[in-house]
């Protein structure tokens, strides 16, 4: 058998069982529709279906949720900046992630849903949009959407790439077929060497692969953080102390909860800022504080924290960097269960010494390379997150040294974007002066 011939067979069957899994997907959008009402509009986007004329645009860029937006924004910035006419499209999958997007840049760019990677929504999707340039953020490997472009001649890159050991191992079954879904990339830019290695070890060319270092470097720090830090502490009575709970998950809450009780044993006074993953949890966590006993305040209803308030939720999106920058310290969730951890550079960006739990195969280098610099506690449970904390909030020197730590580790990382933006040169319009 040919070498086309399997990949036509291996694409066949790929085909085969998505369409007959679509009811799945259906499912899977009511599903999430009860506990996020979003998830039950705009259902024509995700099966590629459009009212709207064709509309031609010169870059696509995929990023899956809010954490790809806004590691893809250092480059949707630089293009929008160089090319003030470009006609840029951003797909997410998730709801939050299109609140992302509308937030960062509005009408600056358009935005719909990605299809599901079903042959026929993708073939519509890209005949809507026609591509002439395709940016997949991360470690999105869906066959249908990249032999699509290729058998459409979009030249495809995938930025900020990254793919763990257990990621790898997960590929394992579909190797065959996502090889050759691989070969079809004009390059892997990767996060890191080790990245790197492991798509190789995917099945992708050595050629075709570049460890080009982590975008998340190049993170900007927004322009209102030291606004948001100023009416904090105007609010704040007494220079209380502060720590943040940050991208916390569900069984993580009443880990947070029994943390902060104990944090308050020693310092009765001590300020809770939390900030769930998802905005559907946003009024459990409250509603959990509250019932633990706390005075819960929230972003969205009081503005600023009162007085009175224990625990302090921020159940708006968009404004976790500034919020990092009020507290003392800060745990990063994502960490004390197998959910690989989040980005912990935004904490160092804005001078906020940061604990986490064990759990960080998503952000591997990240977290060593913090670690390295004496700028990461990595505890092993619960109880070590609180021994970290407790003795952070104790040590103002320590905490100062971490924070300076990693600033200079943020601002030595910083370079990505510009080799990045130089990989993708050959397919964007000449920069306007």
């Amino acid at each position: 058998m040919s070498n086309r011939t399997a990949e036509r067979l291996l694409r066949a069957l790929y085909s085969v069982v998505l369409y007959v899994l679509t009811p799945v997907t259906v499912y899977h959008l009511i599903w999430r529709g009860f506990r996020y009402p979003e998830y039950f509009q705009r259902w024509n986007e995700r099966y590629g279906s459009y009212d709207t004329a064709v509309t031609p645009v010169d870059v696509w860029l995929h990023a899956v949720s809010v954490g790809e937006v806004n590691a893809a924004a250092p480059v949707v910035d630089a293009l929008l900046q160089r090319h003030p006419g470009l006609r840029l499209l951003i797909t997410t999958i998730t709801p939050t992630g299109s609140q992302r997007v509308q937030a960062l840049w509005g009408e600056r760019v358009l935005h719909v849903y990605s299809p599901y990677d079903l042959p026929g929504a993708v073939s519509r999707f890209l005949r809507q949009f026609q591509p002439r340039l395709a940016l997949i953020m991360e470690t999105e490997l869906w066959p249908s959407l990249l032999f699509g472009c290729h058998d459409r001649q979009v030249p495809l890159y995938i930025l900020n790439a990254r793919l763990s050991a257990r990621s790898l191992r997960g590929y394992s079954v579909l190797r065959p077929l996502i090889t050759r879904t691989l070969r079809t990339v004009r390059k892997v830019a990767a996060q890191s060497r080790d990245d790197a290695s492991r798509f190789v070890q995917l099945g992708a060319l050595p050629e075709q692969v570049r460890d080009v270092g982590n975008l998340k470097f190049d993170i900007p720090v927004p322009d209102n953080v030291g606004d948001v830090v100023a009416g904090f502490r105007q609010h704040l009575s007494g220079g209380r102390p502060v720590w943040i709970a940050a991208s916390t998950h569900e069984d993580e809450e009443a880990p947070v909860l029994a943390l902060h009780a104990r944090l308050r044993q020693r310092w009765p006074d001590l300020l809770l800022l939390w900030a769930p993953r998802h905005p559907e949890r946003f009024p459990r966590v409250a509603e959990a504080a509250r019932t633990a006993g706390w005075n819960v305040g929230t972003r969205r209803v009081d503005g600023w924290p009162s007085a009175g308030n224990d625990v302090f939720v921020l159940d708006t999106l968009g404004e976790l960097m500034a919020f990092y920058a009020c507290a003392d310290v800060a745990f990063v969730g994502g960490s004390l269960q197998a959910i690989g951890g989040h980005n912990m550079l935004e904490p160092a960006a804005v001078g906020t010494p940061a604990v986490t739990g064990p759990h960080l195969h998503n952000f591997s280098e990240i977290s060593r390379r913090l670690k390295e610099a004496d700028a990461l506690v990595i505890a092993q449970d619960v109880a070590g997150v609180g021994n970290a904390l407790e003795a952070l909030l104790a040590d103002d020197a320590r905490r100062r040294e971490m924070a300076d730590r990693g600033r200079a580790l943020v601002e030595h990382g910083r370079g990505a974007l510009g080799r990045t933006l130089t990989m993708i040169a050959p397919h964007l319009p000449a920069p306007q002066a």
